[in-house]
């Protein structure tokens, strides 16, 4: 490929926000360079971790059918899912956040969703549906949850694979191994290319827009102490090693406002015996998301969360903070017989950390949890769940009474054996503290004004996600404003808009 001196649109990381704001780019005519601090063997960021769901507003079966067209008649018969309206995920965004997403920001992730569902699968992804993942089968009929119903097909490794393909067949040309150090900038502030230091070392390659989509700073443990806090500089990052928040840092030299939740994160329940960074062949495979089903302890046998609180893709993603609280930033899921044939499939794979017993006090020893704290523990809640039915794919309301913290979903006592637990950490996915944007994706200024030719896509973006986060809605919000995000900086960089 040839290779040029200076380019319309340079796009800073090359994971799912990156490639699908330098596709965009590329749709308007734009010269587009990717720039990837990952060797080639890394390629993809956090993209290539996630399991590959993406949260979308749709009305009806016939949504779905459009984006999986080979869907048979004898599976549509097989499924029950509900609509999922656009003021539904708008208050779900909302309920979980706490009420503090940028509601603009909000209704631009949700109003484009389906269209990108489409603008998606027109570049190669393909979907199919979370039965695995998102889907109780009840009544022989398989009922979806949570609003979640699709996947792309291959996960994470499937929708980078797709998107580095059409990437080459569009003529985008992508240097891994090459990271960006600084934001070139002229006399009146506008952005003119980036400083960046690659195999050969130091040098600048000039351009008329860029776009920043190299993650959070999940994997960087000094950011995560000053930011985050107490001890998250311990805990085990789920994805790629290198999204260390560079993006947001040469953001911030050239007076990038600051926007977001900067002391929160996405965080989940790990397997304990996972290495400090992600396995590429494990992938997403050490998380540990059926918890719903069963208890989760310390290691004094106490419960510490609410592990029916709501559906588990709007629990997860703050419960893995919850853990890094406990002593030795540990906790273990515990299940009896009746509900192991449920549990997700990474609970089955080879590396997983876990222990199998006839009794309670058999599975302590074999954790090495404390003994009688775990069988107080387990009798008090056995003795606290109320009758009626139970159905996991619903919010059944079995709950418990006179605990503290109540399970206020799918109580079942812990009473058949053979008993299993699962050791588990908090595993780091992404920061949710970034850099604030308009709803064109340009990069604000600590006054407010935009910084003329920066855009920014992906994690690194600030005001969607505090406290907590919605399933899929990541993944989904990289592609949104990356497609934003590579338009703009495109019709910019060609004489268009205003940038």
């Amino acid at each position: 490929m040839e290779m040029r001196e200076g380019y319309d649109v340079i796009v800073v990381g090359g994971g799912n926000a990156g490639l699908c704001a330098a596709l965009s780019a590329r749709e308007q005519g734009a010269s587009v360079l990717v720039v990837e601090k990952a060797p080639e063997s890394w390629r993809g960021g956090n993209t290539f971790f996630t399991a590959g769901g993406f949260r979308f507003a749709y009305s009806s079966l016939d949504d779905i059918r459009a984006l999986i067209p080979d869907l048979s008649d004898a599976e549509m018969e097989s499924i029950e899912l509900d609509p999922y309206p656009e003021d539904q995920y708008f208050d779900d965004l909302m309920r979980v956040t706490e009420d503090l997403a940028d509601p603009d920001l909000a209704m631009l992730l949700i109003r484009q969703s389906l269209p990108t569902m489409h603008w998606l699968r027109e570049k190669g992804v393909r979907w199919l549906l979370m039965f695995g993942r998102q889907a109780y089968k009840v009544n022989n009929k398989f009922r979806f949850w949570g609003g979640l119903v699709l996947e792309a097909v291959g996960g994470g490794t499937g929708i980078v694979e797709a998107q580095v393909n059409r990437a080459a067949k569009d003529g985008i040309e992508i240097r891994y191994g090459t990271k960006a150090t600084r934001l070139l900038v002229d006399q009146k502030g506008s952005v003119t290319g980036i400083e960046v230091r690659g195999p050969e070392g130091y040098g600048s390659i000039p351009a008329r827009a860029i776009v920043l989509s190299s993650g959070g700073f999940q994997a960087n443990a000094e950011m995560r102490a000053r930011y985050l806090g107490k001890d998250w500089d311990l805990a085990r990052v789920r994805g790629t090693p290198y999204n260390t928040g560079d993006g947001i840092r040469i953001a911030l030299e050239v007076g990038a406002q600051p926007f977001g939740h900067w002391t929160s994160c996405h965080a989940v329940a790990w397997d304990y015996n996972s290495p400090p960074y992600g396995d590429r062949k494990v992938g997403d495979g050490f998380q540990k998301h059926s918890y719903p089903l069963g208890i989760i302890v310390n290691l004094q046998g106490e419960r510490f969360v609410d592990e029916g609180a709501d559906f588990r893709n709007y629990t997860y993603a703050k419960y893995g903070g919850e853990i890094l609280k406990q002593p030795r930033r540990a906790a273990f899921q515990l299940f009896d017989n009746k509900v192991v044939h449920m549990l997700r499939a990474e609970y089955r794979i080879r590396e997983v950390t876990k222990a199998t017993a006839d009794t309670i006090e058999e599975l302590a020893d074999k954790l090495e949890i404390d003994k009688a704290g775990l069988v107080r523990t387990v009798q008090e809640f056995n003795t606290a769940v109320q009758d009626g039915p139970f159905n996991p794919a619903i919010k059944d309301g079995k709950c418990t009474k006179g605990i503290r913290p109540p399970k206020s979903n799918w109580a079942l006592p812990l009473d058949t054996p053979p008993f299993v637990g699962y050791h588990v950490t908090c595993g780091i996915t992404f920061t949710f503290g970034g850099l604030r944007v308009d709803l064109d994706g340009r990069v604000q200024d600590t006054e407010n004004r935009p910084i003329p030719g920066l855009y920014a896509a992906g994690e690194l973006v600030g005001g969607l996600f505090y406290n907590n986060y919605p399933g899929g809605a990541g993944l989904m919000a990289g592609a949104v404003f990356g497609r934003l995000a590579g338009r703009e900086a495109a019709r910019f960089a060609r004489g268009g808009r205003r940038g």
